[in-house]
């Protein structure tokens, strides 16, 4: 297997530490700003369970809340794989995390919110302008950046170095 084939524990720790820090702050974002407009956690998390299961999502109970918190942190995995990844080759993702993790988190609202969502069964309920900003905002601060961070945090030496 080529080197840069290989993933090492530098790397995994990284889109680790990226993956979950953004899927925790993510959906704490999420549950707090729909609890203020009087939308029950379990709900949110029963929407994102409905991008595989459809309306039936809502009738699962715990269950389906639970597949849906799942789902949310494997997406957020998944999105922490791809920029860790991508820094090998594309150092500037190192050098300027900040910016280029407000790029990705931009990158990251549309991609979600005009291609994965749309292409699954979840239902979208409207435009809001208080939905579109907290989305965007949500996925460039506690999802884009954190993850930003987190590569170059994977990729400095144990002496604190980037490498």
């Amino acid at each position: 297997m080529p080197e840069t084939a290989r993933i090492s524990k530098r790397e995994l720790l990284a889109i680790a530490v990226g993956g979950l820090c953004a899927g925790v702050f993510d959906i704490i974002q999420a549950l707090v700003f729909h609890a203020l407009r009087g939308v029950e956690p379990i709900r949110i998390l029963q929407s994102i369970a409905s991008g595989l299961l459809d309306r039936a999502s809502f009738s699962g109970g715990v269950a389906t809340a639970a597949l849906g918190l799942g789902l949310h942190f494997v997406m957020a995995l998944i999105m922490a794989a791809v920029y860790v990844l991508a820094a090998r080759r594309l150092e500037v993702l190192i050098r300027r995390p900040w910016l280029m993790g407000v790029l990705y988190g931009l990158g990251l609202y549309v991609v979600m919110t005009y291609v994965v969502v749309p292409l699954s069964l979840a239902r979208s309920g409207g435009f809001s302008w208080a939905v579109f900003l907290d989305g965007l905002l949500a996925h460039v601060l506690t999802v884009g950046v954190p993850i930003a961070l987190a590569a170059r945090w994977g990729r400095r030496s144990p002496a604190g170095k980037a490498r």
